[in-house]
């Protein structure tokens, strides 16, 4: 069987490369390794953390092993920390706000960039203003507004406070891919009757697939790491969150540490093994985005 030529080429270019360049690629893996393990550092010592009692923690050095490890901590916050209710509740509040920020910044890039009308600029810019709000500085404001409508500790307060907050970077990452469309595509659509609607939701929002992954991951790993919304908006056991959730294990007197090291690890657990199943999509969506045609 006659080898490829893109096969034949990659063999004859690892053959010709010189004794230098294969040492440049050894010490760049090496280098690269070495970036591993310290990403993986915290990991590792998170997880032996959350295996250690009080006195453990405090006793032994950081990467030990713990003498017995104790994972009744992880049976302890899922049922006694009432954990299981605060995991609920970061999952459903998590995918209602991603799904409602990517379709209100779906259909307003597509105005913006498919549709001509006047004002389109300035609310694009107004768009954009708003990612240099700071989030603290409208906590009084939101509070204020919540508490007369009465949606304060309720969670909805939380699914629009993160929508309005991820709808800026998330047209930002939106506008490059949207721009680089073909319009022939939408014009080819029109012309056999496609009403506007139909055109977003048939033709342009298939197409932005990638992007939207893209999106989308970025918008999860935001509203579950969220704190300060929750801290602030919920005070009810039942509408709780993750990040919240783990100040049940200080007390006045006592911490139990590896309590709150096991929450942290449940808490990591679904953004890491969502980021490396859909980290390629996140290349992907990133780098579609970046060029406009």
């Amino acid at each position: 069987m006659v080898p490829s030529t893109a096969a034949r080429l990659g063999t004859e270019n690892a053959g010709s490369r010189s004794p230098v360049g294969k040492l440049g690629y050894l010490l760049l893996y090496v280098v690269l390794i070495v970036v591993a393990a310290f990403q993986l550092f915290p990991l590792v010592w998170l997880l032996l953390f959350s295996l250690k009692n009080n006195q453990e923690v405090f006793d032994l050095p950081p990467l030990s092993l713990p003498m017995n490890p104790r994972w009744e901590n992880y049976e302890k916050v899922w049922s006694a920390g009432n954990i299981s209710v605060y995991f609920l509740n970061s999952v459903w509040i998590t995918i209602a706000a991603t799904v409602l920020t990517i379709i209100l910044g779906s259909l307003v890039t597509f105005a913006i960039t498919r549709m001509k009308w006047k004002g389109s600029s300035l609310v694009l810019g107004l768009f954009m203003v708003a990612m240099m709000i700071p989030v603290h500085s409208t906590l009084i404001p939101l509070f204020s507004l919540f508490n007369r409508v009465g949606l304060t500790d309720h969670p909805l307060s939380l699914v629009l406070s993160y929508a309005a907050f991820n709808l800026p970077i998330t047209m930002m990452i939106l506008l490059g891919f949207y721009y680089s469309l073909p319009r022939e595509v939408e014009e080819a659509a029109v012309m056999d009757g496609c009403s506007v609607h139909r055109v977003f939701f048939r033709i342009v929002l298939p197409m932005t697939g990638s992007v939207l992954a893209t999106t989308a991951i970025i918008n999860m790993i935001y509203n579950w790491n969220e704190f300060i919304f929750v801290n602030t908006f919920i005070s009810s056991d039942t509408f709780k969150t993750l990040t919240v959730g783990v100040q049940n294990f200080i007390g006045q007197y006592t911490t139990d540490w590896g309590a709150i090291g096991a929450t942290l690890m449940i808490s990591i657990l679904p953004i890491l093994l969502m980021f490396l199943f859909l980290s390629d999509r996140i290349v992907e969506g990133i780098a579609a985005g970046s060029v406009k045609g």
